[in-house]
C-alpha cells in the first residue's frame, strides 16, 4: 500500500489512516508526538465520555515512544482494537475466566445517594462488612446500606481499612479538596535523574527494542500490570513481584502474558534485601502502592537510587499524589464514581442506578501512559522517575470531548485473533491482535500468562 500524507506536522501514514486526534496530542509532554501517529478503524464504544478515543489515543502515546526507541518512522492504531484491548484480550478455549466480581461488590442504594464496595480483596470485603455489621449476602448488605449516608459510609469503611466511593457529580468533584488537587498535578509527573545517575550505555535491536530491559514490577489489579505487559510485548524482560498471601485470579490470565512473577514479602528484612539484589540489576521499576507504603518500608525513592542509580522509576496511585486522599486505597471503579464520571453516565442514558464506562478504562490508559513515562525514561538513558494517578487521567477523560450511547462498535472475531494459541495454566487461549502497526517492530510476548509465584524471585 502506498503511503500518502495525512499528519499535519508532516510524515507519511497509511492510507485510510486519520491523523492524530487532540486527546493524543494532549497526552504529549513536549507538545508534539515523537513520531507521527495515525488511527483507523471506525465504530466506539457506547458511553457518556470518549472511551475508545482514550483507547487509541493511551495505547498510541506508548506505541509512540517504542517507535522513537526503535527509530521507526511512524505508528497507526486501530480504534476498534484498541477499544477491545481495553475489555479484554484473551479468549479462552474449553475454559472459563472467574467472575468479574464477587458476591458483594457493588453500587448500593444509600439514604441519599449511591456508593460503591469495592471487596474482591477479602481483607476489603472484611472491612466492609464489619462497618455494616452483616455477613456477606447481598441482599443484607443493601438494606444495611440503606440506614447510612453515602459519605458517612465512605468514610467509615476507609478507615476501617477498606475500599468504598460514594457517588459524585461532576461539579461536586471539581470544587472537592481532592478534586482540586488533581486538577493542579501534571499528567505524568516526570522527574529527570540527578547528577548520580549513569548512562545505560544499551543497544537498541529495532525489531525487539526493550529487548535486554529488565523491568520490576511491584503492580497488581489493573494498571500498572498492563503497563508491564505492553513493555513484555516488546522484548523486555519483567518479573512481577507479589506478597505471599495475594492473588488476583480474574485479571491474572489476562495481564501476566510475557512476564514471569514471583512472590516476595516486603515486610520481611530478607524480602526487602531481596528486592534491593533485584532492583541493583533492573533498569526499569513499576510499582502501584499507595503513594507513602514503600516509603513505610525503607524502600522509599531515595533509598531506590542509591540502590539503582539512572534507574527509571514509575509510580501510579488511585488518588493522586496530593491532597487530603492522597493515600487513600482506590480502584478503577471507585474513582470513576468519586470523579463523577458514574454519575454523568447516569444523568446522559437517563438510567436509575450509576452507569459508568463500559471497561476499566482508567487503569488501561493510565497503564499505558505509565508505559510510555517508561520509555520515554529509557529513551533519556540517564533514568528519572514518573508519578500517575487514575484520578487525574479521569480529568483528561472527563475535559475532552463527550462519547454517545448511540456509538457501536463492531464485535471482535476470529480474524481479530494472533493465529497462534497460547498454552496457559489454565487451558489453551487465543489473543487478540495487537492495534498498534509501527514499522519493522512487532508485539510478541514470548511467555505465555502464568500463575502468581510460579518463578523464583530472580532474573
Amino acid at each position: 500500500m502506498t503511503p500518502i500524507n495525512l499528519d499535519p506536522r508532516g510524515g507519511t501514514t497509511h492510507a485510510g489512516a486519520v491523523p492524530t486526534s487532540s486527546l493524543f496530542d494532549q497526552l504529549q509532554p513536549d507538545g508534539a508526538s515523537p513520531v507521527p501517529v495515525t488511527f483507523n478503524g471506525t465504530g466506539a464504544l457506547p458511553s457518556a465520555f470518549a472511551v475508545t478515543e482514550l483507547a487509541a489515543a493511551s495505547i498510541a502515546g506508548a506505541a509512540a515512544e517504542v517507535a522513537a526507541l526503535a527509530g521507526a518512522p511512524w505508528v497507526t492504531v486501530d480504534r476498534r482494537l484498541a477499544s477491545w484491548w481495553f475489555l479484554t484480550t484473551i479468549r479462552p478455549h474449553g475454559w472459563e475466566l472467574p467472575p468479574v466480581w464477587d458476591a458483594v461488590a457493588g453500587d448500593y442504594a444509600a439514604a441519599d445517594g449511591w456508593i460503591r464496595l469495592h471487596t474482591n480483596a477479602p481483607h476489603h470485603r472484611a472491612a466492609a462488612l464489619a462497618v455494616l455489621g452483616v455477613p456477606a449476602q447481598r441482599e443484607l448488605v443493601a438494606t444495611a446500606v440503606a440506614d447510612w449516608t453515602a459519605a458517612a459510609l465512605e468514610d467509615a469503611v476507609v478507615a476501617a481499612g477498606g475500599c468504598a466511593a460514594a457517588m459524585r457529580s461532576l461539579e461536586s468533584w471539581t470544587v472537592h479538596p481532592q478534586g482540586v488537587a488533581v486538577a493542579a498535578e501534571p499528567l505524568i509527573d516526570w522527574s529527570p535523574a540527578d547528577g548520580s545517575s549513569r548512562a545505560s550505555g544499551r543497544s537498541v535491536d529495532p525489531a525487539r527494542p526493550l529487548a535486554g530491559v529488565r523491568v520490576l514490577d511491584l503492580t497488581r489489579v489493573l494498571a500498572g500490570p498492563v503497563a508491564t505487559r505492553f513493555l513484555a510485548g516488546y522484548g523486555a524482560d519483567v518479573l512481577r513481584l507479589d506478597p505471599p498471601d495475594w492473588d488476583e485470579a480474574v485479571v491474572v490470565p489476562e495481564v501476566t502474558r510475557g512476564k514471569r512473577c514471583a512472590r516476595v514479602d516486603l515486610r520481611t528484612a530478607d524480602g526487602r534485601a531481596t528486592f534491593d539484589a533485584l532492583l541493583a540489576e533492573a533498569d526499569v521499576l513499576v510499582h502501584g502502592y499507595r503513594s507513602d507504603a514503600l516509603a513505610r518500608l525503607g524502600l522509599d525513592a531515595a533509598h531506590r537510587r542509591r540502590v539503582r542509580p539512572g534507574l527509571v522509576d514509575v509510580a501510579l496511585d488511585a488518588y493522586g499524589w496530593t491532597g487530603p486522599w492522597s493515600t487513600r486505597r482506590g480502584f478503577d471503579s471507585l474513582v470513576q464514581m468519586s470523579a463523577g464520571i458514574a454519575h454523568e453516565g447516569q444523568r446522559v442514558s437517563g438510567r436509575d442506578r450509576p452507569t459508568p464506562l463500559p471497561a476499566q478504562a482508567l487503569d488501561h490508559a493510565t497503564g499505558y501512559l505509565m508505559a510510555a513515562a517508561a520509555v520515554r525514561g529509557l529513551r533519556a538513558g540517564t533514568g528519572g522517575s514518573a508519578r500517575l494517578s487514575l484520578a487525574r487521567t479521569a480529568l483528561l477523560l472527563t475535559g475532552a470531548a463527550r462519547g454517545s450511547f448511540d456509538d457501536t462498535l463492531l464485535a471482535a472475531s476470529e480474524a481479530d485473533e494472533e493465529p497462534t494459541m497460547e498454552r496457559t495454566p489454565w487451558g489453551p487461549a487465543h489473543r487478540l491482535r495487537s492495534p498498534v502497526t509501527i514499522p519493522g517492530v512487532e508485539a510478541v510476548w514470548d511467555r505465555p500468562a502464568t500463575a502468581l509465584g510460579s518463578s523464583p524471585p530472580r532474573w
